[in-house]
């Protein structure tokens, strides 16, 4: 937010070098990122008359003035349309050097001499006033300086309001906090009430419960047409950010600005009836003020008339009842409206105005009617007019209540670890506008209306310590009672898991847990995600419900930017809405894409495929020590490629994925090489066994050999568990050496290769002994998976 200290002036005094009041501001927690200077030097350039003005002999676009510079008569040439005689402008006198380098001399203009320059706003870089001249105020002493005149030596603070201080977004705001933080009384123009001159009122009814529950209307009749706001309030917009439009937008702009509450102004001729604050209807359209058409939900408030919606809420204003330049009459609003029925709206029509920051913030729920006052004292001071009575509607059993917070003084000298008087305890509060009784060793204290971030204790002890100052509360030693953590070997630690990956060329992903609907569907179509109340994008609507699209398009935007091998993995929460809330699962889960090796003078190899990251994911589960107890079972998944997916299951659970991407998901990604991708659940696939001591065998190993033909159907999986539960003890370990389909086999058949490895703890097994074990395997082979034998080696 930008702020200028003349502007603060009005309501604190502020002697101080702009410096410290920055710094009072930011040791209160207001950030003050930059002071700037209002305007450039501007030296020699003063307030000017012109006297007369007479047509340029030789020119038709160029007249001959005579100004007044209150040391003489000069002789100046202008190509300004606006000149006229009377008026008073910015007069840049000979050896003057305007912002942009350029300095002034006497010159010749189609022969006619010219001492001077007069000045327009956008060269001297002040308001962007491209009409002409820069039109002074009829009271401008003549022959000063302009940067005395427009006061700019003004400083202008640019400050980083944190969003919890609605009421900081104001120059009423942020003066009382410099008063409070520099004990300075606040003080409060005394202005009258503006005296009715209409008999005029303009009814309004109230009809969205607590959200809207005070709402001030005013009519203003008779307003000047054609007029143009004065420079004094176009500057202190100008200075702030905001461009001039129209007197009556410049008016409710410069009241926001100045008091926090948002007005708006509608044009009381295009008004039928009365002013209705309630619920859009579902499906109801509005155009707004920028002309875009927007399609409204039951949940957003608007402002209609008999017509129908004429305004969003607290956002912005509809088309067909805005101010426009022949405007002579006009209805003022200021309403108040609580931030919860305000949160999100904006966002969701790709809105952010200045008044939507504010009502979502919290705006004061009492200004409501002085704001109007002082609009209305500014608009009859500018375009005159005649003024209806005030009418203020409201319901006052909805209005918010600021309960009383409790503060215990044990409890403020812990937190802040300083021992504040009570008495200083209590001025803070005061000065704070905080209302204030102390009983029972303890202080009630009642926030203030404006002040919708206090509500518990420790809000109020932040009160007191950004008041006593956080760079004077001195460094105290803290003291912990440490508790020694829980180490476990029944879980592999993610750590371990992230490293197994690393070393074998993965990268770590951190992506949203927000993702695209669109992509959330194409993984999983039969997936039911929750969907975001308040989505910061439309391409971030939904929780995930499975880590692949965060990969994926991490994957896409890599694969664009020519990387043409990429291993990624995330560990991260996937959701899923269940009875009374959403349940989160950790996942591990991995995408590889592109050529095995990394490029190399003897070629990279081929792409990789599944079974390379089936390799992968066994590495990371025989980290757990019970590798033998997870296996991949054909299954399907609308992501995946049918025929190329897994599911990983451990004992009756399944707990994964694995597979190729599905032809329409590799479509968004990469159509040169295929996508395989995986996920785990973290707690139920990484529960390790407890290690324990199994000593080696001082005895040889005998391997044997068995080429087994099966049906295609069958699993070497379900070859490996059937040998291992008939060989027994003596079985090390089972290898897939061969897979055979051919001639010789059956079609509906294959031939698979095994490796069996024997060894004993006590003795040297002889050939007997493993060719018991063989014709034990090759029997229950045979009765439990019709298996035949293709050929056996010794």
């Amino acid at each position: 937010m930008r702020i200028n200290l003349d502007w603060l002036r009005d309501f604190v005094d502020l002697d101080a070098d702009p410096a410290v009041v920055a710094d009072a501001l930011t040791s209160s927690g207001l950030e003050v990122e930059a002071v700037e200077d209002a305007g450039a030097s501007l030296e020699g350039v003063v307030v000017a008359h012109v006297v007369s003005v007479e047509r340029h002999p030789n020119a038709d676009r160029l007249s001959v003035c005579s100004v007044d510079d209150g040391a003489g008569r000069h002789q100046v040439v202008c190509g300004a349309p606006n000149v006229a005689a009377g008026i008073k402008a910015p007069l840049a006198r000979v050896g003057a050097r305007l912002p942009n380098g350029k300095e002034i001399g006497a010159a010749e203009l189609r022969g006619v001499k010219s001492n001077g320059m007069l000045c327009s706003a956008k060269e001297l870089e002040l308001v962007d006033d491209v009409d002409g001249l820069l039109l002074l105020d009829a009271d401008a002493p003549i022959g000063a300086p302009l940067r005395e005149h427009l006061k700019l030596d003004d400083r202008i603070l640019e400050i980083n309001v944190t969003p919890n201080r609605g009421d900081c977004f104001s120059v009423l705001g942020i003066a009382r906090e410099l008063a409070a933080r520099l004990e300075k009384p606040l003080r409060w123009p005394d202005r009258p009430p503006v005296r009715t001159t209409l008999d005029e009122r303009f009814a309004v009814e109230l009809r969205a419960g607590d959200r809207c529950p005070r709402f001030a209307g005013r009519v203003v009749r008779g307003i000047r047409t054609g007029g143009k706001s004065p420079l004094w309030l176009r500057e202190r917009l100008r200075r702030v950010g905001l461009r001039a439009i129209h007197p009556v937008v410049d008016v409710t702009n410069y009241v926001m600005l100045e008091l926090g509450q948002p007005l708006h102004a509608y044009d009381l001729t295009k008004l039928e009836r009365g002013i209705v604050v309630r619920l859009a209807t579902p499906s109801e359209k509005l155009v707004l003020l920028d002309g875009r058409a927007v399609e409204l939900a039951d949940d957003v408030l608007v402002i209609a008339d008999g017509g129908g919606a004429v305004g969003l809420a607290g956002v912005m204003g509809g088309q067909s009842t805005a101010v426009g330049a022949d405007t002579d009459a006009i209805f003022f609003e200021a309403a108040f409206f609580t931030p919860q029925a305000l949160a999100g709206r904006a966002r969701r029509f790709g809105l952010h105005t200045d008044a939507s920051l504010r009502f979502e913030r919290g705006v004061d729920p009492t200004q409501q009617a002085r704001a109007i006052e002082r609009a209305t004292e500014l608009l009859l001071e500018i375009c005159g007019g005649r003024v209806g009575p005030l009418v203020v509607t409201e319901r006052a059993e909805d209005l918010p209540a600021r309960p009383v917070v409790t503060l215990r003084p044990e409890r403020l000298r812990s937190v802040l670890g300083l021992d504040v008087p009570a008495s200083q305890v209590e001025a803070v509060l005061a000065r704070l506008e905080m209302p204030v009784e102390r009983a029972a060793g303890r202080w009630r204290v009642t926030p203030p209306a404006f002040r919708f971030d206090v509500s518990i204790e420790e809000d109020l002890i932040e009160e007191i310590g950004r008041m006593v100052g956080y760079d004077r509360i001195p460094p105290t030693p803290g003291t912990v009672t440490e508790r020694l953590g829980l180490a476990t070997e029944t879980r592999v630690p993610a750590e371990r898991l992230t490293d197994m990956l690393l070393a074998r060329g993965y990268s770590e992903a951190i992506t949203y847990s927000f993702v695209d609907p669109n992509l959330e569907k194409a993984v999983d179509a039969n997936a039911r995600p929750v969907a975001l109340a308040n989505p910061i994008a439309s391409d971030l609507a939904v929780l995930r419900t499975s880590l692949w699209p965060g990969l994926l398009g991490a994957a896409r935007h890599n694969l664009s930017h020519q990387r043409v091998r990429l291993k990624l993995f995330e560990l991260g929460p996937r959701f899923a809405e269940v009875s009374g809330g959403v349940r989160e699962t950790a996942m591990l889960a991995g995408l590889a894409v592109g050529s095995r090796a990394p490029e190399h003078w003897d070629g990279s190899g081929p792409a990789i495929d599944y079974y390379d990251v089936k390799g992968d994911v066994e590495a990371l589960l025989a980290c757990t020590g019970r590798g033998d107890e997870l296996r991949f079972e054909p299954a399907t998944h609308p992501g995946l490629r049918p025929g190329r997916t897994a599911r990983i299951v451990r004992g009756a659970r399944a707990v994964g994925w694995l597979g190729e991407l599905h032809p329409d998901l590799q479509e968004l990604l990469d159509r040169k090489h295929v996508g395989v991708v995986f996920e785990l659940e973290l707690d139920e696939t990484f529960a390790a066994g407890v290690p324990a001591f199994r000593g080696y065998s001082k005895f040889p190993s005998i391997r044997r050999d068995l080429a087994v033909v099966v049906d295609e159907g069958t699993s070497a999986a379900t070859l490996i568990e059937t040998v291992r539960a008939a060989a027994g003890e003596l079985l090390q370990h089972v290898v897939v050496f061969d897979v055979y389909r051919g001639t010789g086999v059956d079609s509906r058949r294959k031939s698979i290769g095994l490796g069996l490895i024997l060894q004993g703890t006590s003795r040297t097994l002889t050939d007997a002994d493993a060719d018991q074990t063989m014709r034990s395997v090759t029997l229950r082979l045979e009765r439990e998976l019709g298996a035949t034998i293709r050929n056996q080696q010794n």
